[in-house]
């Protein structure tokens, strides 16, 4: 088997494609960042700052045309983009991953992963959250069974952002599939399935708050579980004050989070997770607390030391999957339980009512 690096080509280099999938596929052991898609020329010089060496392709076209010199193809384009490219990627045979959301609807997620299993191709959906620190966490709180028997979740990945920035993702057109709803709903309703399993109901209320906003800003998704677990979602631009990341609440005791994980916004300062550096820390007083009481402030509980998020894990898996054919990361029929919820709740909150899947 060769030990030559997997070479990766990245399509697109906005915030996607810039922040999360360069710098992660270039820290990664045995993947090499080789070209980078974009047609803005203020994209292409910082791509080249950035990653000296690396080619510079104006279209998905130009990078298809050398598909054969690729191993990978990372989606990292708009929304719209996602299902077409994707199929020419699997077309050819080459190795896929594909931004959240994988598309618009469930049925063309599974028609992708249909595609993939027919070919014989790799295709894995980027859920970086999944390897959020406060996920990360939470899980081992609940392998452990520290907090009993769980009964409500409680998820909010809200901003305050009351001017409107433009771009697709606010777009209210449908083919541009903008929106909280399957922006950061993709994020929340993925983590929520990972942690308590399938949705059998869903209940949601999807609003367009800002003045001149075309798509959903402030949203709230409701699930019941099959396990009797209940669900709740908030994803927001417009929130004045923010609420906690994680509420949990266990027969036991309860976990209360507050804060992001560290890992974007060091992304974002041109950090880059290097093997021996510590990597996704957060300091003490972000810590989240476990236990149950009646304090006005603090809701009771002691605080637990946040495990470190692991975006790195991500594409270290995916390496590993390409190199000796185990499972992807997050598989397109994951993407399409999500998206499932996703389109039932996009129902709910048009007509008023409580989607049973």
């Amino acid at each position: 088997m060769s030990t030559a690096p997997l070479r990766v080509g990245v399509i697109g280099y906005g915030l996607a494609g810039s922040v999360f999938h360069a710098p992660l596929v270039a820290a990664t052991d045995g993947l090499v960042l080789d070209t980078v898609v974009t047609s803005d020329p203020a994209r292409q010089a910082q791509a080249r700052a950035e990653f000296p060496g690396v080619r510079i392709a104006a279209s998905a076209e130009d990078l298809f045309d050398e598909g054969p010199d690729l191993d990978l193809i990372v989606i990292a384009s708009p929304n719209k983009t996602h299902v077409p490219l994707a199929t020419a990627a699997l077309t050819a045979g080459i190795p896929v991953v594909v931004d959240k959301p994988l598309a618009a609807t469930a049925s063309e997620a599974r028609e992708l992963a249909t595609l993939a299993d027919g070919s014989g191709t790799f295709l894995s959906v980027f859920q970086n959250r999944r390897w959020d620190n406060d996920f990360l966490t939470l899980r081992r709180l609940l392998a452990d069974g520290e907090l009993g028997e769980i009964q409500r979740f409680e998820s909010r990945f809200e901003r305050w952002r009351p001017q409107l920035k433009g771009g697709w993702r606010e777009s209210g057109a449908p083919e541009e599939i903008g929106g909280l709803l399957y922006d950061l709903g993709s994020h929340v309703v993925d983590q929520a399935l990972v942690l308590f399993g399938p949705a059998v109901r869903v209940y949601a209320e999807t609003d367009v708050r800002r003045p001149g906003a075309e798509a959903d800003d402030d949203t709230f998704i409701a699930l019941t579980h099959a396990n009797g677990i209940r669900s709740h979602l908030y994803v927001s631009a417009t929130a004045a004050q923010l609420g906690p990341r994680f509420r949990v609440l266990g027969s036991r005791a309860g976990y209360v989070k507050y804060g992001l994980d560290p890992q974007e916004g060091a992304l974002r300062e041109g950090l880059r997770p290097t093997p021996g550096t510590p990597w996704g820390e957060e300091p003490e007083h972000l810590w989240g607390l476990v236990g149950s009481g009646e304090s006005p402030l603090t809701g009771g509980g002691i605080p637990v030391r946040t495990v470190p998020g692991d975006y790195p894990a991500y594409y270290a898996a995916v390496a590993a999957a390409l190199r000796e054919g185990g499972p992807a990361p997050v598989t397109a029929y994951e993407a399409a339980h999500c998206l499932d919820v996703l389109e039932a709740a996009r129902r709910s909150s048009r007509d008023g009512v409580t989607v049973e899947l």
